[in-house]
């Protein structure tokens, strides 16, 4: 006899162990976490939150764009007054941007948020509805014809970004 390892398995036994799925058991969510998840499911703490993070981005955005501007005078400039100019432009650029993408998370959020309460449906439909809202806001000060290229512009690109990440299916 031979101990070789490509030997069949023993009658009425189940072979390798490797087909064989271990179940977990599942697992309650607790009363915190409950309450937690009650807390994220207000529309008012998750337009307030993405519009804090839409302000947190349109911050770094503006630094990082407000560094790239180039001063026209650049020659005739010493190098103090280019620091402070560009510090000013950073400055001018990062508030700007973060008022933006503040108002801009707070009022998609609370759309989105209204309307898929409303609609109880979690779909695309909510998206291009609440990017319409958004980009017709955004753009309203321009007058009627600019509010209505924002909300299908902003609409269009809103339901772009959730196929690509496919979030909805």
């Amino acid at each position: 006899m031979s101990n070789d390892s490509s030997a069949e398995p023993a009658a009425g036994s189940s072979g390798s162990n490797e087909n064989v799925t271990k179940i977990e058991p599942i697992r309650m969510p607790t009363i915190e976490e409950m309450r937690a998840q009650e807390v994220w499911n207000n529309c008012a703490v998750k337009s307030v939150a993405s519009g804090v993070m839409g302000g947190g981005l349109g911050l770094m955005m503006g630094l990082f764009m407000g560094a790239l501007d180039n001063p026209i005078m650049h020659d005739t400039m010493t190098g103090r007054q280019q620091f402070v100019y560009t510090a000013k432009q950073m400055g001018q650029r990062s508030w700007g941007s973060c008022k933006t993408f503040a108002v801009m998370g707070l009022v998609y959020s609370a759309a989105e948020c209204i309307v898929e309460k409303a609609r109880a449906k979690h779909d695309i439909i909510n998206t291009a509805v609440a990017g319409c809202v958004t980009g017709g806001t955004m753009s309203a000060r321009g007058g009627p014809k600019a509010a209505c290229m924002g909300c299908v512009g902003f609409a269009t690109f809103s339901v772009l970004i959730e196929k690509f990440f496919d979030r909805h299916t």
